[in-house]
């Protein structure tokens, strides 16, 4: 993991050294272990290393190639071998990953970024045809943002710069807040009109005047995997999650595992240790940190997840690091909960999240892997949603058999579900059968329909974004499970898009449920392996038996106790205040006179969207946030964030880039 910032003056004029110095002191806290920088022509690139890995710390970024670009990288190239052997006459085996980049650059150009497996952030300065490539992996795990202007262009891997340093105020992105609302931005929007990110699989090209976006990859629809036999399936199941396991144990140092007691991180846990036990991967040990909370032991025993998290250390033979969330508690090192967000004065906050101070229990997850030189952690992230961790559900078998008008095989299968489930089959066919239509008829689902307190028009323009980005399924083209693969998969990348570097836990976060390839394979074999007859995770469960615990491969899904959020009266008379949605107000985000009958009726009544009103009240903070720093422009820009909305409106167009 590693920062990197340029900016590109096109008249060739050096950036000024004062801008240049303020721009280097906010990277130094993401970047402690180097410093270095390029100067040529008008453009000035800087770039600080966090090294993970032992070949990147034999980097020199940016990397200059012979033929004059300039590459800085910020990523783990996964498929080092495979490149290594197409790439073997100008690279040894121990050349790092920004010079394997660069020497596939030189090859294939712009088609080498297909070729790139792993999580990566890359930008490719050519001074030849005075272009810039901005460039990013598949999922979108690392971040690159850019800002182009009528005579410059500014980019970085962290936002912040891009904001505190343009010396100018922002409006902020209509669609940005109200995908907010619904928890995930789509990923190519910030919260800025004008700063853009770079979207997933796809790579933009910039010169005076021009933009283009374009996408380099996506996921093959026509990709089949079929066999004969379950246990087919079972095996290529262990070894794509192998491989993805596999390509994350590369560090030069102890990484951390998250292990919350569930299959996903449990699984992780137990693949590395094999991996580790047969020599097969490079990091030198893999330690667990776990938090749980026994509060609820009387309430729901199955709530408290450090039976499970035992089970995996007894397996492993030896404990992790815990930590008791109730344990905090009792010293009162936890605060209560509070209706009003806070953000810290001192420290900018560029995305609407709270950056008072971290919870208790990160605090604690920073001081352990800071005394234990971790820098790497392994998330299970994504593992639900991947291999079928919801609720057993017919719904895409079925939408698939009647894409492909196999009505035999549908009605087997809907008697064989309404039997396991005890359930009429025909409430089963109309869930599958109503995703076909149009959202006009089915409507929206109450649960993720926009908040009563948004203003109208607001709701009106941002109406999907403020869903969530619901779509119909499709009868004809791709299969209706490989629809629902995709939208899924970009929910994840919105996830990610969310997912800012903190410089209070600084690590890389590596996702095995993430690896591309073994997505490919889950989205190339039949729906009916991932989710059996009322059974979810069905081809994980029988791929891991012998490797995870058995109890928790014959777990239930997790247990969750729902509290009900109480209202804190010494906070009351601050949250309805006439002024309690001020700026949210005056930008015709919120309906203030709705949003404080609400806050009225919340004293009374437990069944408001307590979720929404928190976002409500975070907004206005950090709306106030910005304007305190004098960033905030008012009023809100409407519709999307588009790149005609910046100073560039006239002047650029979006022609094809070659």
């Amino acid at each position: 993991m590693s920062v990197q910032f340029g900016r590109w003056n096109f008249e060739g004029q050096p950036p000024a050294p004062d801008y240049i110095e303020k721009v280097g002191a906010a990277l130094v806290p993401y970047g402690p272990d180097s410093n270095e920088s390029y100067s040529n022509r008008g453009v000035k690139i800087l770039y600080r290393a966090f090294h993970t890995t032992k070949e990147s710390r034999e980097e020199t970024q940016p990397h200059v190639c012979q033929s004059g670009a300039v590459l800085t990288w910020d990523g783990r190239l996964d498929n080092r071998a495979e490149l290594l052997v197409e790439l073997r006459r100008s690279l040894a085996v121990d050349s790092s990953d920004v010079a394997i980049v660069a020497a596939a650059y030189h090859k294939w150009e712009i088609q080498c970024f297909a070729k790139l497996v792993g999580d990566w952030a890359l930008s490719i300065w050519n001074p030849n045809n005075r272009s810039l490539i901005l460039a990013k992996d598949p999922l979108g795990v690392r971040h690159i943002y850019y800002s182009i202007y009528r005579d410059h262009v500014t980019w970085s891997t962290i936002l912040d710069p891009l904001v505190l340093f343009a010396n100018k105020k922002f409006q902020i992105c209509e669609e940005y807040i109200a995908g907010w609302f619904s928890y995930f931005p789509d990923a190519h929007l910030t919260p800025y009109v004008g700063i853009h990110a770079v979207p997933p699989s796809s790579f933009v090209a910039l010169s005076p005047g021009k933009r283009a976006v374009s996408k380099y990859w996506d996921f093959d629809p026509a990709k089949r995997i079929r066999y004969r036999t379950d246990a087919e399936y079972e095996e290529h199941f262990r070894a794509a999650f192998a491989k993805a396991v596999h390509r994350r144990l590369r560090a030069d140092q102890p990484i951390l595992a998250e292990l919350s007691g569930g299959l996903d991180s449990s699984s992780i846990v137990c693949m590395a240790d094999n991996l580790i036990a047969r020599g097969e991967a490079d990091a030198p040990r893999l330690d667990t940190i776990s938090w749980y909370d026994d509060s609820y032991d009387h309430v729901e025993p199955d709530t408290n997840e450090l039976h499970w998290i035992t089970k995996v250390e007894e397996k492993r033979g030896r404990a992790g690091h815990h930590i008791n969330v109730r344990e905090l508690k009792v010293q009162g090192i936890v605060s209560r909960t509070s209706f009003i967000p806070e953000f810290d004065s001192d420290r900018f906050a560029a995305t609407p999240s709270p950056n008072k101070e971290l919870p208790e229990h990160f605090k604690q997850y920073a001081a352990h892997m800071l005394l234990n030189k971790h820098r790497v952690t392994l998330s299970g992230i994504g593992g639900d949603e991947v291999t079928g961790g919801d609720a057993p559900t017919p719904t895409l078998e079925l939408r698939d058999l009647l894409a492909r008008a196999r009505f035999l095989a549908l009605a087997r299968q809907l008697k064989a579900w309404a039997t396991k489930m005890r359930t009429p089959p025909l409430p089963l066919l109309w869930r599958a059968v109503r995703g076909f239509l149009i959202l006009s008829v089915t409507g929206i689902p109450i649960d993720i329909r926009p908040a009563s307190w948004l203003h109208p028009g607001f709701a009106h323009r941002n109406y999907t974004a403020l869903c969530g980005y619901p779509s119909r399924v499709k009868l004809s083209g791709l299969l209706p499970s490989f629809q629902e693969n995709l939208a899924t998969l970009n929910v994840l990348r919105r996830h990610l898009a969310a997912w800012l570097l903190q410089v209070k836990v600084l690590r890389e976060v590596r996702f095995p449920y993430l690896d591309r390839d073994f997505l490919e394979f889950m989205y190339a074999i039949p729906r009916e392996q991932i989710v059996g007859v009322g059974k979810r995770r069905f081809l994980m469960k029988r791929a891991l038996v012998g490797l995870v615990p058995e109890e928790l491969l014959t777990r239930r899904r997790k247990a969750f106790v729902r509290q009900q959020t109480k209202t804190l009266a010494e906070e009351w008379a601050g949250l309805i205040e006439p002024n309690a949605v001020a700026l949210s107000s005056s930008m015709n985000i919120i309906d203030r006179g709705c949003f404080l009958g609400t806050l009225q009726e919340l004293q009374y009544n437990d069944d408001v969207a307590m979720l929404g009103v928190m976002r409500t009240l975070t907004l206005e903070r950090w709306l106030s946030h910005l304007t305190i720093r004098e960033l905030l422009m008012n009023p809100i820009t409407r519709g999307k964030q588009d790149f005609e909305q910046t100073e560039l409106r006239s002047s650029i167009s979006t022609e094809g880039f070659s």
